[in-house]
């Protein structure tokens, strides 16, 4: 089995019998057994995941589309029966009683659950350097930082300790660590996909999505994923589609704005050159592309800081040690900095000054986006400002998560999907390429994506784990 092996020639090769959920199986856990020392993407193995397998095995008729596929999971989607600690130590030995929504669709769907990758602890930070199990490194680079919160999902992915994996996103906690992985991530649309089962964040913005090697693997997990959920009232009730049907469609026809606004003055030069040559790309595949101005993207930075930190506030309050769990005294520094600053915000005399503005200018993004729309089919720009920092960059550094993320917030706060596909390396660490659009376009994304990528062979390429220290 190659090092690519991805998830569709997963589902093929074991559709034609040439290999047994319990190779697939075996193959990864032997590459998390070898590399994880290395990466520190997997804070979990299921012991149960080999013996899932072999059952598998002595069911060749079985239609579920992903029968016997390993998948890695973010340990911020509740799993029944295997430890769930958000990378806090506050839950260092929670075992959940049932599973996410997200988990028991894969499940559901024959997917075996290989286990729980690492990220900043309670989704808190962009780099992943917040756990309290230590940072995972970046496959690229080992003494760069993988992005985050979802790091240890996109670093299992691109170092070939899974296939694919399962993360979310709240700000840009897919798409980021997808662009310094070197890899793709999915962000839908609010709503798109239930959010019950996984430990809050930020309430009005957590959207789960897929990483993947390529836009085809995360069409197919999408299709598992997405829908509407009893459990979750946030979930839309607009049917959601078979988003593999998008992938050949091309964009001929289509009009793409390349979102000036996010070419930031500091920007690195070469990551502005990459994004403007994806404009060449898509013109060469019959699209229209032309230069779209929108809200500056900088405008989203003070608005989720206020808006994720009034609710991390209210969704960590649960966790009082009282029921499960460790006391909270086990939170870290920067879960403390969140809860009091959002408490602050929440407060007597200064929820009109800070979180209620902050809801307005919510919305005038919204409107701005509407607006845009009527003009563009979607709109593409980096994903990141620029390629993967070192390991120590949060250091001192409170707005950090924030900051790297300012290209993505903009979305996240309207509700928005989106998607990351490689465009190129600066340093040799990559960049990537954000496509996103209305709500609820998440074909026509797919559809731009894949095009994009078939003329390109940026996610072919693969890291070598390399360390310059």
């Amino acid at each position: 089995m190659k090092n690519d092996l991805t998830l569709r020639s997963a589902i093929d090769l074991l559709k034609k019998g040439e290999i047994t959920s319990a190779d697939l199986v075996e193959k990864y856990l032997g590459s998390i057994d070898r590399d994880n020392k290395k990466l520190n993407a997997f804070l979990t193995v299921n012991e149960k995941a080999l013996e899932k397998a072999k059952a598998i095995n002595n069911r060749p008729n079985d239609e579920k589309p992903l029968l016997g596929v390993p998948i890695a999971i973010k340990d911020i989607f509740l799993t029944k029966g295997l430890r769930t600690t958000a990378s806090s130590k506050l839950l260092d030995d929670y075992i959940p009683q049932y599973s996410a929504t997200v988990v028991r669709l894969l499940e559901d769907a024959g997917a075996i659950i290989l286990g729980k990758t690492n990220l900043d602890a309670w989704c808190h930070g962009s780099s992943t350097e917040t756990s309290d199990y230590g940072p995972t490194r970046n496959p690229w680079n080992l003494d760069h930082v993988p992005g985050g919160s979802s790091g240890g999902s996109a670093a299992a992915v691109a170092g070939d300790l899974a296939i694919c994996a399962m993360g979310t996103e709240t700000a840009g906690s897919v798409r980021g660590p997808a662009a310094w992985c070197g890899i793709v991530g999915l962000k839908p649309t609010y709503g798109r996909v239930s959010r019950y089962g996984v430990i809050a964040m930020g309430s009005s913005l957590d959207s789960p999505g897929p990483l993947t090697k390529n836009v085809e693997d995360s069409a197919l997990l999408l299709n598992v994923i997405a829908g509407n959920d009893p459990y979750d009232a946030t979930t839309s009730a607009l049917k959601s589609d078979d988003y593999t049907k998008f992938l050949k469609k091309g964009v001929k026809g289509l009009k793409i704005g390349l979102a000036e606004d996010y070419l930031l003055p500091q920007m690195d030069e070469e990551v502005k050159n990459l994004v403007k040559n994806t404009a060449k790309v898509f013109e060469k595949l019959g699209a229209k592309v032309e230069i779209a101005k929108t809200l500056d993207p900088r405008l989203a930075i003070p608005v989720y800081t206020v808006v994720q930190r009034s609710e991390v506030s209210s969704n960590l309050a649960r966790f009082d040690g009282i029921r499960y769990g460790n006391g909270r005294e086990y939170f870290s520094e920067e879960a403390k900095r969140r809860i009091m600053l959002g408490t602050f915000s929440l407060s007597t005399g200064y929820q009109d000054k800070y979180y209620k503005k902050a809801q307005k200018v919510r919305t005038l993004f919204i409107e701005n986006f509407a607006l845009v729309f009527k003009k563009f089919d979607l709109l593409i720009g980096p994903t990141m400002p620029g390629p993967a920092p070192k390991i120590g960059v949060t250091e001192g550094q409170a707005m950090f998560g924030e900051m790297a993320d300012v290209l993505t917030e903009p979305t996240s706060i309207s509700g928005l999907p989106g998607i990351s596909v490689p465009c190129g390396f600066v340093g040799g660490l990559p960049v990537g390429l954000n496509i996103f659009g209305p709500q609820f376009s998440e074909g026509l994304i797919i559809q731009t994506a894949s095009a994009y990528e078939q003329a390109t062979q940026w996610h072919e390429k693969v890291p070598e784990m390399i360390e310059t220290l």
